[in-house]
Parts: structure tokens; C-alpha cells; sequence
């Protein structure tokens, strides 16, 4: 599959942001043509990225989550910044969950070299990323595995986890909305994740720039709940507040 350039993902952010964007107030942002924006909207169209209405581009759902692979691609070199930052805030000899996703992975990734880590996980390819070290134990939750993403989840994978309680549990979100409350798109998933949170003593929140104002169905989390998030940019204005009150520390990946 062709990555986005990084125009389209930038575009694609924007429209995230606002829910809708038109075309005209698209090209003024990007200092490009009316054709340019609609040839980038048809390509994030054809990836199912974004949805084409009358004048511009809207979210096509706020029910389900891109394709694994696309998620893959999208903002990767960011995912890979906020994976190497986090995981230096993890020192060896640590115990820690690692939940679903593609930047939750960034940092398993980072971690491969570390030793004496205890890695609780629920997601296949965290697994195989890290279990080739020898200094580092690897416990796999038990569940049903997902074929799209090689995550486990449900009933079993939930009482697995409760067993544990861990210095750090690492969780990755689809949304933060401007009243900071985090969702995702699978409640099977939120409810793995809120398991992780409740049995962490500390929890990092991995989340590039594209996910502050998302939309996405299910509730998880709130800020507070949370001890730092790791981004690739600053937060926006209109939600520092929602920070100070949360009491959430930020660490920005350069």
C-alpha cells in the first residue's frame, strides 16, 4: 500500500481536527491549488481515510478505526520518535503492560536491547518484537486473537491481566477530546485497556499529534487517569487547561 505523503497526512490531521474541511479553506492552508487538494482527498478517499462531501472532505466513521495497515503507515516516523522517548522512561529491571496498537508497538521496538524487563502483553506483535531477547521476559495474555492485528482481547484476556500489578502500564488511544476524555473504536479493546490502567502504577499514554480531537465511539479514560503522554508536538492551546487540571505531565518527542 503507498504511504500519504506527508501533505496528505497533514491534511488529513486537519480534517480530524474540524470533523470537516473544505477545499477552499484547505488550499489556503497549504498554499496549493483547488485541483491539488482534490487529487490529496481522493487518494485519502481511496485509502478510506476521509470521506468526500460537496466543497471538501469529512471523517468517514467515528464507529471504526482505519485498517491495521494503514494505521501502520500513517505518522510512522513520529510513532517511531514518541516509542524511542517513552521507552527512556523506562528503566531496565522494570515490570510493564503493553497493550494494542501501532505506537504501543513503536516503543516495544525501542525496548528490544533493555534488560530485566518483565513485558506483560496482549498484542502478538509486541511478542515477537521483544521475545528474542534473552535478558527480558515476554507473558502473553491469553484471549481470542484478532487476525487484522494480532491483538487479544476479551473475557480471558481481562482476568489474565488483573493478576498483575506492574510499574508501568503503556496504552495507546484513537481520540483525546477537548474535555480529555480518551476513546477508541473496539469496547472489547477499551476493556482491556482500562484493565491495564487500573493494575499500572504508572501509566504512559502513547499518542501522536493526529489523535487530539478525534472522534471515536467508545469511552476509555480520562487524562487524569493518566501519568504522561507522549506526543510528537505540543498540545493544542485550547487544551492546556484540560491538561493542568488533569494533572497529566507532557513529554514531547523531537
Amino acid at each position: 500500500m503507498k504511504t500519504p505523503t506527508p501533505r496528505q497526512q497533514e491534511l488529513l490531521t486537519q480534517v480530524q481536527r474540524e470533523g470537516f474541511a473544505s477545499v477552499e479553506a484547505l488550499a489556503k492552508h497549504f498554499g496549493v491549488t483547488h485541483q491539488t487538494v482534490r487529487r490529496d482527498i481522493n487518494r485519502l478517499v481511496e485509502l478510506k481515510l476521509l470521506r468526500r462531501y460537496h466543497g471538501g472532505a469529512g471523517l468517514p466513521s467515528s464507529i471504526e478505526n482505519f485498517a491495521y495497515n494503514t494505521r501502520q503507515s500513517l505518522f510512522h516516523e513520529a510513532k517511531r520518535r514518541i516509542g524511542q522517548l517513552a521507552a527512556r522512561h523506562i528503566p531496565d529491571d522494570s515490570s510493564l503492560f503493553i497493550n494494542l496498537g501501532t505506537t504501543t508497538e513503536e516503543v516495544a521496538k525501542a525496548l528490544r536491547q533493555r534488560k530485566g524487563l518483565r513485558v506483560i502483553t496482549n498484542n502478538l506483535n509486541v511478542a515477537a518484537a521483544m521475545c528474542a531477547n534473552p535478558d527480558c521476559e515476554i507473558i502473553v495474555a491469553g484471549g481470542v486473537v484478532r487476525s487484522r492485528d494480532r491483538g487479544v482481547i476479551g473475557e480471558a484476556t481481562i482476568d489474565f491481566i488483573r493478576q498483575f500489578k506492574v510499574d508501568f502500564g503503556v496504552i495507546g488511544i484513537s481520540g483525546i477530546e477537548p474535555d480529555g476524555t480518551l476513546r477508541d473504536f473496539d469496547y472489547r479493546e477499551v476493556r482491556v485497556a482500562e484493565a491495564i490502567i487500573a493494575q499500572s502504577r504508572n501509566v504512559f499514554l502513547v499518542a501522536d499529534h493526529s489523535k487530539f480531537g478525534r472522534r471515536a465511539l467508545v469511552r476509555l479514560a480520562h487524562l487524569s487517569q493518566i501519568t504522561v503522554l507522549f506526543t510528537d508536538r505540543p498540545i493544542p492551546p485550547d487544551m492546556a487547561a484540560v491538561f493542568d487540571e488533569a494533572k497529566t505531565e507532557v513529554k514531547v518527542a523531537d
